[in-house]
């Protein structure tokens, strides 16, 4: 395990879900840009604990794989399935044109779904463990 790279990958996750809470409150708000950014830091946090536990990630967007993956490792993340599955769809389908509209609530509900997996203990233990060894 690169305790490194473990934490680039959070940092990185950090970032995209700060830009999109940057995003929403912005006078446009663009909801899939805000929404496809949530699923793009919850992406890198489960890559980063697949990393912290020796599993390089596949190249895929799809959460639910990355969150199955993390679970063979910690039954735990069947605690954030449903965000996951929920999340799946802003990952890569929302920046083409013409997939389906994504609304308020959307945004509301991934900015929660991301604010439970950053702050879900598996994630912020790790979060801890690597700062204290990089």
């Amino acid at each position: 395990m690169n305790n490194e790279e473990v934490q680039e990958w959070l940092e990185v996750a950090d970032r995209d879900f700060d830009s999109a809470l940057i995003l929403n409150e912005a006078t446009r708000r663009h909801y899939d840009l805000i929404c496809y950014l949530c699923a793009q830091a919850v992406e890198k946090y489960l890559k980063g604990f697949l990393v912290f536990n020796d599993i390089t990630p596949k190249k895929t967007h799809d959460l639910n794989l990355l969150n199955d993956l993390c679970i063979e490792i910690n039954l735990d993340f069947n605690n954030i399935a449903v965000e996951c599955g929920f999340l799946i769809r802003f990952a890569t389908d929302v920046r083409y044109p013409n997939k389906y509209e994504v609304t308020d609530g959307d945004v509301v509900r991934a900015i929660k779904a991301v604010e439970k997996i950053r702050n879900f203990k598996p994630i912020s233990d790790l979060r801890l463990i690597v700062a204290t060894d990089c």
